[in-house]
């Protein structure tokens, strides 16, 4: 018993000199608060980075090209600053910032092109924060994240077809008699074929006139005489014919990269633009049921309420009245201020006029709003600052984006007529042509006058606009453009 007590009492003293140890071990020290504060310091683990993705900056974008970086690394960014230009498939677009710092590292350089939306282009640092310091993303980290694999059932529904196996002439028959329809006999006796060489399908032994059609595809170039008595040697296959659709063997005759040499070609990059534009055309005519009705409207009205507004210096062009025409008549008939939203029509409230002005990136279609509402003088000033706009590449998004129709004039290259592809998802798109003088017979008068027409065409989409309602738009469209004080009225 008592040497029991004696050992809990040392266990017990034991134990007490053993916590005093951990106490002085476990004791913070300054070096380890230098050790612990150096890395957790930015010089280890660098700055927490903001980053700069490249946006959607069109609802049609899917890549952009850097055109300018406008802030240098290094140089204070306040939220709404401009970062950078880029190239969509519509304009070059401003970018700029949502958030107040410092511009760290530009990873994307100027000219830059084809560079995937969600890609890292630059890194921003906090207000405050040594930007030199900035934590790098790793490489993958730039490129936007990969699409899914292809599940091996998809992938093995793209594997190329195997190559036909070659086709081996049917074989004759050896005993009994012939027996042949109408059509195979006839047939036969054109092509001067040997009943023999054709395979009997037909009920009891018959040979059709499908077994003599297989006979001429495997065989096209038998015409041999009727054979005699004696059993003549099996038929030579035929060259095996290429499957139908297949492009022949034949080589090229340009070869890339020697444009000096005769038949050969250059590749010429294609901007963002005249892709999407390539896109949106394939689209277009692939996809919407195009239909076209065309009339010729009495130019004399307007030619000469121009002249009166160039008297008292209000410069306007016929242009300006085919766009207030087309917007008035699409009031009065709202039937065709319509869209395509996938599932139906969606009818609009306002009229958004959409103008194809060519540029050297390609077409783009900057928008009047609410057009009907607008005087000629008024139209003719929106759509001088809009063509220059679209022509320095300087269009903000809401300009060319949500009209309601489209106008494309060629007059001015003196082209007489043509039909114009409709712009999605709206309705219909004019062309307009020039305007030129005919002799024509007035019926009034019953006298020859000369007049000044000019021809207008009408695609119409016609899951919306049928060519009924189409030929009513053109004549109420005439109707207004020949009587422009009718257009002020309406």
């Amino acid at each position: 018993m008592a040497a029991s007590l004696r050992l809990g009492r040392q266990g017990i003293l034991f134990g007490l000199k053993l916590s005093n140890v951990n106490k002085c071990l476990c004791a913070p020290h300054p070096w380890q608060e230098h050790v612990r504060h150096l890395f957790r310091s930015p010089w280890i683990l660098g700055v927490s980075p903001v980053q700069v993705q490249m946006p959607a900056l069109s609802p049609t974008m899917e890549q952009g090209n850097i055109v300018k970086w406008l802030k240098k690394e290094g140089e204070a960014v306040a939220a709404g600053d401009a970062l950078c230009e880029i190239e969509t498939d519509k304009a070059v677009v401003t970018l700029e910032s949502n958030d107040d710092g410092v511009m760290a590292k530009i990873l994307m350089e100027e000219g830059s092109r084809n560079v995937p939306l969600g890609t890292l282009i630059a890194l921003m640092v906090e207000e405050g924060q040594d930007w030199k310091q900035v934590e790098m993303p790793p490489p993958n980290a730039a490129a936007p994240p990969a699409a899914p694999p292809v599940p091996e059932a998809a992938a093995a529904s793209v594997v190329p077809a195997a190559a036909p196996s070659p086709v081996t002439p049917p074989k004759r028959a050896t005993s009994g008699p012939l027996r042949l329809s109408p059509a195979a006999r006839h047939i036969l006796d054109t092509h001067g074929l040997e009943p023999k060489l054709a395979t009997a399908t037909g009920p009891r032994g018959l040979i059709t006139k499908e077994d003599v059609l297989n006979l001429l595809k495997i065989s096209p170039a038998a015409k041999a005489a009727p054979a005699p008595a004696a059993p003549s040697p099996a038929p030579t296959p035929a060259a095996a014919h290429p499957p139908p659709g297949s492009r022949p063997n034949i080589p090229p005759l340009s070869v890339p990269g020697k444009p000096g040499a005769p038949g050969t070609f250059t590749e010429i990059p294609a901007s963002n633009v005249r892709r999407i534009i390539a896109q949106r055309l394939t689209q277009s005519k692939t996809t919407i049921p195009h239909s076209y009705a065309s009339v010729d409207c009495d130019m004399a009205a307007v030619m000469s309420l121009r002249k009166d507004l160039a008297r008292d210096q209000i410069k306007v062009s016929v242009n300006d009245f085919i766009i207030k025409a087309a917007a008035v008549t699409l009031k009065e008939m709202p039937e065709v201020n319509v869209t395509w939203s996938g599932e139906g029509p969606r009818a609009l409230d306002s009229v958004h006029i959409s103008i194809a002005v060519a540029t050297d990136k390609g077409l783009i279609t900057p928008i009047i709003r609410d057009a009907a509402n607008k005087g000629v003088q008024e139209i003719s000033a929106n759509i001088k600052a809009l063509a220059q706009k679209a022509r320095d590449g300087k269009l903000l998004p809401e300009e060319y984006q949500g009209g309601s129709f489209s106008i494309s004039n060629l007059g001015m290259f003196g082209v007489s007529g043509f039909s114009a592809v409709i712009n999605p998802p709206q309705a219909c798109i004019l062309a307009v042509g020039t305007s030129r003088s005919e002799l024509r017979l007035c019926e009034d008068s019953q006298s020859l006058r000369t007049q000044q027409l000019m021809t207008v065409t009408l695609s119409s989409d016609g899951r919306m606009v049928d060519d009924e309602l189409a030929s009513r738009f053109l004549n109420k469209f005439r109707s207004n453009l020949e009587k422009p004080q009718r257009m002020a009225l309406a």
